[in-house]
């Protein structure tokens, strides 16, 4: 298994784990729009993606967000979509991903990397508590959703 930074060849099969990852989600299924939403995200420079590959098969995919935080001066990082394919979640994958993710938000001088993941994503939440990340206890997050 190798991660890599995401290429523009990878659309096509990024596209496909963006729709799984979306139907996971309870979102109707649109490859092309997934495709769109890629394509748009890498030519305006405005995420970072790493891939997950096995003999020239993309099998998972994660996004980060760049952002910035005011009160510590530095970038941040969210990471907004983590995903692998269901015949490969127990390849250490995931973990990979989330390792190549941190790695570089540390060598991009990064205060942090953040996330939110849906209460009843159990799985997900243990990858993320051994990988070190910890529920924030001192922040409260708020959201409208239009």
């Amino acid at each position: 298994m190798k991660i890599r930074p995401f290429d523009i060849s990878d659309l096509g099969q990024v596209a496909v784990l963006l729709d799984e990852y979306r139907m996971f989600y309870k979102k109707d299924s649109d490859v092309k729009a997934c495709k769109h939403f890629i394509e748009a995200r890498y030519n305006h420079n405005e995420s970072i993606i790493f891939v997950a590959e096995e003999n020239d098969i993309v099998f998972g995919f994660v996004q980060l967000y760049p952002v910035f935080s005011t009160v510590s001066l530095q970038r941040a990082y969210i990471l907004n979509d983590l995903f692998v394919q269901s015949n490969h979640r127990s390849s250490g994958a995931g973990k990979k991903l989330i390792e190549k993710s941190f790695e570089y938000a540390k060598e991009n001088n990064a205060r942090y990397v953040c996330l939110e993941t849906g209460v009843d994503n159990v799985k997900a939440q243990g990858l993320y508590e051994k990988m070190g990340m910890s529920v924030d206890n001192e922040v409260l997050y708020y959201s409208s959703v239009f």
